[in-house]
């Protein structure tokens, strides 16, 4: 212990302090070891319960070798296989004992690992949590057969014809950048992992380092102990050097196009796409265009009351981009209820874009729609578990918990010259995608 205490010497210790006048409500606690780790804390008023997530930066966004996209999301499986210390049935009934909910995810960023149970079992949570981030075993055998479960969750997730339609979308927009596979990677890698044991070592061997992870405790919890609990597990972990090298992907110069032909019935589904700007604490873009998103494409805009509410053409439309370390795609999404109306749909919907490049949005309806966003994301942090899955979020893009309050005030800040000035930039013929997904030939029936 006294070891690993050495190992890890403080190097920044802010206690909590009142969030003010961010629009983040909570304390926050932060300190950093020399390893890399950071730990954060939120206290949030959640007697003897606390949500404890473990935020790895890496998505598909880092599987930069050809052939070996989907490990990034693979090791969100293959990190309930368990240690020499606490094997998968081990670690599980640890949880059951304890009583907590555990799961994790993957996005094209991050990849987060997160547990909620009682704050008197956090000592315990961290043992297990430090031994498999540390330790983690598995055979060839063992890699084997969960690449054959993440080819299985592939398949089913392909009959959705919204994923096919995102796969041609991200595929068109792309040429180099990693985004241009979904998370759980290209079919034809999925179906070569079975082959690639020792990358997945490697991969583990990058990635899994404490300079990439975040320790994330939200709830009940003692601070000071807190900081000794993880100073004692994650003392000894090393920091690694791996830097990976992200292509950057080219401007587009001219639009493009893509079809999708469904071997199942489907209604017909359209995505027009242009290139938005990579996430920024210091840029009002991003958040301009998610302004922007539910000015002119939210439930109340008049394309939505044009073609969902009155034509009924269509039965939904979504527009606006999420937040990414690196350029994502802005998308309008619908999916045409009449589909010989599907070119009039289209026609309506560039003819809207049209509109917004030209036209300033009313100012009592930005007013509204800022208030109104602000509202929900408040109403949104109503539990422990939330509230960390939020903080997840940033930390992923920043590793800075004070970038919530930053962004709002960059929304804050948002004008009706801003949204339009925004759809003048981005909103080019030159950068647009488009692509739309119908029942193949011979294809009939409903959906």
């Amino acid at each position: 212990m006294i070891g690993s205490m050495l190992l890890m010497t403080l190097t920044l210790s802010t206690p909590a302090q009142p969030q003010h006048p961010g629009v983040f409500p909570y304390p926050i606690d932060v300190r950093d070891f020399d390893n890399g780790l950071r730990l954060v804390g939120v206290r949030f008023d959640s007697p003897g319960i606390a949500a404890f997530y473990t935020v790895v930066r890496v998505g598909s966004r880092h599987e930069v070798e050809q052939g070996k996209s989907g490990f990034a999301h693979f090791f969100e499986h293959m990190m309930f296989r368990g240690t020499s210390t606490y094997p998968e049935d081990r670690y599980n009934d640890v949880l059951r004992a304890i009583g907590a909910d555990s799961n994790a995810y993957t996005t094209f960023d991050r990849t987060v690992y997160h547990i909620l149970a009682s704050s008197q079992s956090l000592p315990r949570i961290i043992e297990i949590e430090s031994d498999r981030f540390q330790n983690l075993e598995y055979s060839k055998e063992q890699f084997q057969k969960e690449a054959g479960a993440v080819l299985g969750e592939y398949n089913k997730s392909a009959t959705n014809p919204f994923m096919g339609l995102y796969e041609k979308l991200h595929d068109t927009v792309y040429d180099h950048h990693p985004y241009q596979h979904m998370v759980i990677g290209f079919l034809e890698d999925i179906e070569a992992m079975p082959t690639l044991y020792d990358h997945s070592i490697e991969f583990f061997d990058r990635f899994y380092r404490p300079e990439y992870v975040t320790i994330l405790v939200v709830g009940d919890y003692d601070w000071d102990a807190l900081q000794r609990h993880i100073e004692e597990k994650y003392g000894r972990w090393k920091r690694g050097h791996y830097l990976p090298d992200i292509p950057a992907e080219p401007p587009q110069t001219a639009p493009r196009e893509a079809s999708v032909e469904w071997p199942a019935p489907t209604l017909p589904i359209l995505a027009i796409g242009y290139r938005a700007p990579a996430f920024s604490t210091e840029r009002i873009d991003m958040p301009g265009l998610d302004v922007l998103s539910q000015v002119h494409f939210g439930e109340t805009s008049p394309i939505f009351q044009e073609l969902v509410i009155d034509k009924q053409w269509v039965d939904f439309i979504q527009a606006g981009a999420t937040d990414h370390a690196d350029p994502p795609i802005y998308t309008i999404l619908t999916r045409v209820r009449v589909p010989e109306k599907l070119d009039e749909v289209r026609k309506a919907l560039l003819n809207e874009l049209h509109r917004i490049c030209e036209e300033l949005a009313d100012e009592n309806r930005l007013q509204a729609t800022k208030s109104h966003m602000r509202y929900q994301f408040l109403l949104g942090l109503d539990t422990a578990d939330a509230v960390a899955n939020t903080m997840a979020h940033y930390l992923a893009l920043t590793n800075d918990p004070k970038t919530i309050n930053r962004v709002y005030e960059l929304y804050d800040s948002v004008t009706a010259e801003d949204v339009r000035r925004l759809a003048r930039e981005y909103f080019r013929e030159e950068t647009r995608t488009i692509v739309t997904l119908s029942p193949a030939p011979g294809v009939s029936g409903e959906e």
